[in-house]
């Protein structure tokens, strides 16, 4: 059976779900929840994700995330492929440790993603692990981030906060979320149950406008990537448009190191190229192929391997570097 079409747009909202597969706790070790909390930093940063909230569970997690650009499959792809191979080599495991293919849900911005958030936030109270008013020493959790830090840049309060009074995103206004949260908790336990499964299922969440500004997508997109994500039908035209998104890219980074793109060294393993190569890894989903014809620096295997060593001798550590980094990862 051919799997179901994924929706894709510039500005998406989602609730991202999965779990381990046969339920089996593939986060039932602190270093594979890290792992994970980690990943999903690298993600977020890769391909531009803003995470509303998220919580890493015993067998499974979620994510309410926005999407500026429409790549929630290519960024699920490589979460949890990068996720599953470090983990797995870390056991000495093999085999796919989720289920299956993750749930994506989407949500209507404001209120219903604010929701969505708070439900999250609240699992570990439902899953009995910590009561509410202790909902801050849950280990992996946003909840956690937000009102203890380091909160990371891709991590944004502004849902819940606006959602819950417009409260200031300030140790006070995260103090008054918590008493919020604690007050969902206390309510109607099976109302709140019913509430989540709700929030959990079908393919979209939210009002009747946005459900069928949804079905509109899906029938009248036509123009720029979002078409042929939503066709999936052409996987060439789909290639070139993510091409010219890259090419963007490119020509900023280049713009602020005053390269000419015209002019770069022949070598394969020019410095030059290889900087570049290694911040649109950084910054983009971009691909090897793409990256090695575009700066001439051979096959996939190549780029790879060019990179890997540049990563591996600390250059991607230097404060140069680092500071490329947070000014095209924002």
């Amino acid at each position: 059976m051919a799997r179901k079409l994924r929706l894709e747009f510039a500005g998406a909202c989602y609730h991202v779900i999965n779990r381990g597969n046969y339920r089996r706790g593939v986060f039932a070790d602190a270093g594979a929840a890290d792992c994970f909390e980690r990943c999903l930093g690298e993600a977020c940063l890769r391909f531009r994700w803003l995470v509303q909230a998220y919580v890493v569970m015993v067998n499974h997690f979620h994510l309410a995330l926005t999407t500026p650009e429409p790549n929630l499959s290519e960024g699920m792809k490589w979460l949890q492929g990068t996720w599953a191979t470090r983990v797995n080599r870390f056991r000495d495991e093999i085999g796919r440790p989720f289920q299956g293919r993750y749930k994506a849900l989407h949500v209507e911005p404001g209120h219903v993603l604010a929701q969505v958030a708070h439900y999250i936030h609240l699992n570990p109270v439902d899953a009995g692990i910590v009561p509410a008013e202790q909902l801050p020493e849950y280990r992996w959790s946003s909840l956690r981030r937000f009102v203890r830090g380091p909160r990371p840049g891709w991590l944004g309060g502004d849902t819940v906060l606006a959602d819950t009074g417009g409260l200031p995103d300030s140790p006070a206004g995260w103090r008054s979320y918590l008493q919020f949260l604690a007050l969902m908790a206390d309510a109607d336990k099976q109302s709140r149950a019913k509430r989540l499964e709700q929030l959990c299922s079908g393919w979209a969440i939210g009002s009747d406008d946005f459900m069928q500004g949804l079905r509109e997508k899906l029938k009248c997109e036509l123009d720029g990537v979002h078409r042929f994500e939503l066709l999936g039908s052409d996987s060439a035209a789909l290639k070139q448009a993510r091409g010219v998104l890259w090419e963007e890219t490119l020509q900023k980074i280049a713009s602020a190191l005053e390269i000419d793109l015209a002019r770069l060294p022949a070598a394969k393993s020019a410095e030059t190229k290889v900087l570049i190569a290694a911040l649109m890894k950084k910054v983009t989903s971009v691909s090897n192929r793409w990256l090695g014809e575009r700066l001439g620096m051979g096959g996939p295997a190549s780029v790879s391997s060019l990179v890997t060593r540049f990563q591996r001798e600390g250059h991607t550590n230097s404060p140069e570097f680092q500071s490329l980094h947070s000014r095209f990862a924002s």
